[in-house]
């Protein structure tokens, strides 16, 4: 009896390191899916019409690109989400100034979101009051997959049409600092999955 105790205590933990690292295999073999996606990312050409542009904040790119679109008549309305309180259009449109100003009407600064779940939150309250069924969603394409789920999840059955932007650190190929903060971003898309993305509380731009 004490001798068949002893083999149990002495098989847990090795059945804890299988455990360990089949985790850790499965979520290579993810990873190495999700670098795929990332980098193949592109939007569709044409891209469809649709009712309203999302720009998340985090890069100057985003912005740019949001408004390009908007300009190029892509969509009528455009909603720059997660500003922050005390921003105005003129923070995130420097090099844009004409565009931002001749389509100034246009646009909503979203000043509540701070994380990328409270991204789709803001959106889905933008969206709804204007009644959109189809977005376009302009975002660094590491942050896209995250984003489209929280989206989706606050606008379930609305058309999300991606719009990935390829951050500057990210063109020039991977370095170690790119190469975590893309595993940091697939980790938490995993948590978003298991339907807990309301738990972060990093910040909604990322960091490119």
């Amino acid at each position: 009896m004490a001798r068949s105790r002893r083999r149990r205590r002495a098989l847990l933990p090795r059945l804890f390191i299988r455990l360990v690292l089949l985790l850790g295999g499965l979520w290579s073999l993810g990873f190495l899916v999700y670098l795929g996606a990332v980098f193949t990312s592109a939007p569709p050409n044409p891209l469809p019409p649709a009712d309203g542009i999302v720009a998340l904040t985090g890069g100057d790119d985003r912005i740019s690109e949001a408004l390009a679109l908007l300009a190029a008549h892509e969509a009528p309305l455009l909603l720059i989400s997660g500003a922050g309180k005390g921003t105005y259009l003129g923070d995130f449109t420097q090099d844009d100034r004409n565009a931002a100003t001749r389509y100034a009407g246009a646009i909503t600064l979203g000043h509540m979101a701070t994380t990328t779940h409270d991204n789709g939150l803001e959106t889905a309250t933008w969206a709804n009051a204007h009644h959109m069924r189809s977005l376009i969603i302009v975002t660094a394409d590491y942050h896209m997959p995250r984003a489209l789920l929280e989206i989706g999840h606050a606008l379930p059955g609305i058309r999300l049409i991606p719009d990935p932007v390829r951050p500057p650190a990210m063109r020039d190929g991977l370095t170690w600092p790119t190469l975590h903060l893309l595993a940091s971003e697939y980790s938490k898309y995993l948590v978003v999955r298991a339907g807990l993305g309301s738990l972060f509380s990093d910040s909604a731009s990322g960091n490119y």
